[in-house]
C-alpha cells in the first residue's frame, strides 16, 4: 500500500519579476513501512518537496495523494488537521519551547488532538519512555544535550501515532557520535513498522536509509534501492566516549 503518491507535482515561486520552478514534475510513491532519504544539494528542491509531503505548503500543479486523501488543494485549516493527525515532524533545530518540561514539550500535538490531561502525560511519558529518556521527563530543554533535545523531539513526533516520520536534517546540529546515536534510534522506529522520510544533504546520514532519491534542479535524478545499508549500532561503538 502506497502512503504517499505525487503525481507530477510542480511547485513555482513568484518573487517580484523572478519566477522560480523549485519543482518541475515530481511523480514518486513511497509505500508504509518504507525508510527513505530525499538528497540533494543547496536548491534541487529536496525542502520544497519536504513542504509539500509534510504538508506544510501545496504544489502548483500536480496531485498529491497522503494515506488515501487527495491534499494537492486543501486550505490551511484542513492541511493544518492532516498534518496533526498524519506526520510527525523532527527538524534540525529541536523545535522546543524552552520554558516547557521535556513532558509538556511531547505533550503538546496531543493538546491539538483533544486529548485529557491525564490522558495526554500518560501518552507523553510513554514516548519519552520508546526513546530511554523518562529520566529526563521534568528538564527544560537547556537542560538537556543536543542528543538529549533531539530525542525529546523525535517522541513529541511519534506521541500522536503519526502516518509518517518527517525528519528534515535530524542530525545538522549533533556532533558526529551523537548523530549515530540519534540514527540507531530512527533503525529502532524502523524496525517498528514505521514510515521514516530523512531530508539531508549528508551522504553519510543518507545511507541510513532503505532508498535514496536524489533531486537536481526541481527534478528527480536518481531514485535507489540502497544495498548498502549502514547501521549506526556498529559505529557507536567505535566512537570514544566523550
Amino acid at each position: 500500500m502506497n502512503i504517499i503518491e505525487t503525481h507530477n507535482i510542480a511547485r513555482r515561486y513568484i518573487m517580484g519579476s523572478e519566477i522560480v520552478d523549485a519543482l518541475k514534475s515530481i511523480t514518486i510513491s513511497v509505500k508504509k513501512g518504507e525508510y527513505v532519504a530525499f538528497m540533494g544539494p543547496s536548491g534541487s528542491g529536496k525542502s520544497t518537496l519536504m513542504n509539500i509531503v509534510g504538508c506544510l505548503d501545496t504544489p502548483t500543479s500536480g496531485q498529491y495523494i497522503l494515506n488515501g486523501q487527495d491534499v494537492s488543494n486543501m486550505g490551511e485549516n484542513a492541511l493544518a488537521e492532516v498534518r496533526n493527525k498524519e506526520i510527525g515532524f523532527v527538524f534540525q533545530t529541536f523545535n522546543l519551547l524552552p520554558r516547557q518540561s521535556s513532558l509538556e514539550n511531547v505533550a503538546l500535538p496531543l493538546i491539538y488532538a483533544g486529548y485529557s490531561k491525564a490522558d495526554r502525560t500518560e501518552k507523553a511519558m510513554q514516548a519519552l519512555k520508546n526513546v530511554g529518556l523518562e529520566n529526563r521527563a521534568h528538564h527544560k530543554p537547556n537542560e538537556l544535550s543536543g542528543g538529549q533535545r533531539q530525542r525529546v523531539a523525535v517522541a513529541r513526533a511519534l506521541v500522536n501515532d503519526p502516518s509518517i516520520l518527517l525528519a528534515d536534517e535530524p542530525t545538522g546540529n549533533l556532533d558526529t557520535k551523537t548523530s549515530y546515536e540519534i540514527m540507531d534510534l530512527f533503525d529502532q522506529i524502523h524496525s517498528k513498522g514505521n514510515t521514516v522520510i530523512m531530508v539531508t544533504h549528508e551522504e553519510d546520514i543518507a545511507e541510513y536509509a532503505h532508498r535514496i532519491i536524489r533531486l537536481r534542479d526541481g527534478l528527480i535524478e536518481s531514485d535507489r534501492v540502497n544495498t548498502n545499508i549502514r547501521k549506526a549500532r556498529a559505529f557507536i561503538s567505535s566512537q570514544p566516549e566523550q
